[in-house]
């Protein structure tokens, strides 16, 4: 496997799009939770009401953990798109039929794309422990508390079941213009309107749906004492359950797909 990310490593090297959103990425952790930030320590905002209805501090140890996963939890389109340019290259530039000619299975190709999702979800995840841990820091007012910290693992559940439905849609289109496409109308149009509707007359199915259930596990962080009393979610342990069976069914059905599909 190492010798098969190795080979992965020479195709995303030299690629500038690559690093252009690899690094806007990063920025964007730290800039979208340092604006949210700036808004909720307006001093209109410190007095011991709003405090109350936010739930406490929210960029203070233990909160911190939270918040910060649930805000960086809006770029994770960009590792999806990691995910679908490092496929559909495969596809334009025929490098797939060309590996599989040098002597790579088609188990092995898809293998070492399913791990480099893995490990673009394991980045990001860092990332944001480190985002959250250097705010937490910042703010003083409280010695650092890890209470809260499974935030950090449901953020990698969504990063990982962002970078996986890249691999399906990829696989289907195989074209980087139309992939990207349907994939980023899918994650920021598509599904959050079927799942109101769903949660409209059907509560609570809609966070059943594939990136609702992972999204679902880190709920808005403010108003936690208010929305509790108006939203119908399901408990943490179903969300996370449904999250997890659809991670096995995109493996599957990734797997599956390559292994059958024309070169």
């Amino acid at each position: 496997m190492l010798h098969l990310l190795k080979i992965e490593w020479l195709k995303l090297k030299n690629y500038r799009t690559f690093w252009i959103l690899s690094i806007l990425f990063m920025i964007s952790i730290y800039g979208i939770n340092y604006i949210v930030h700036e808004i909720f320590t307006q001093k209109e905002l410190q007095n011991s009401v709003a405090t109350m209805l936010i739930g406490g501090p929210p960029f203070q140890f233990p909160q911190v953990w939270h918040t910060v996963s649930f805000f960086s939890g809006f770029l994770l389109f960009i590792p999806g798109l990691l995910m679908v340019i490092s496929i559909t290259n495969e596809f334009s530039f025929k490098t797939h039929r060309q590996n599989i000619i040098d002597g790579l299975s088609r188990n092995q190709f898809i293998m070492v794309k399913m791990v480099l999702a893995f490990i673009f979800a394991a980045i990001s995840t860092i990332l944001v422990f480190l985002t959250a841990f250097l705010f937490g820091l910042t703010e003083g007012g409280v010695p650092v508390s890890y209470q809260g910290v499974f935030n950090i693992g449901f953020f990698f559940i969504q990063a990982l079941s962002y970078c996986s439905v890249a691999i399906m849609f990829s696989l289907l289109f195989k074209r980087s213009g139309i992939a990207i496409g349907v994939f980023f109308l899918y994650v920021q149009v598509l599904e959050l309107m079927l799942a109101g509707i769903l949660n409209k007359y059907f509560s609570p199915i809609g966070y059943y749906l594939p990136l609702r259930s992972g999204n679902s596990l880190i709920p808005f962080p403010f108003f936690r004492n208010l929305t509790r009393q108006f939203i119908n979610q399901p408990a943490t342990k179903y969300l996370l359950l449904t999250a997890l069976i659809y991670l096995i069914i995109y493996f599957f059905f990734s797997k599956r797909r390559f292994e059958t599909v024309d070169l």
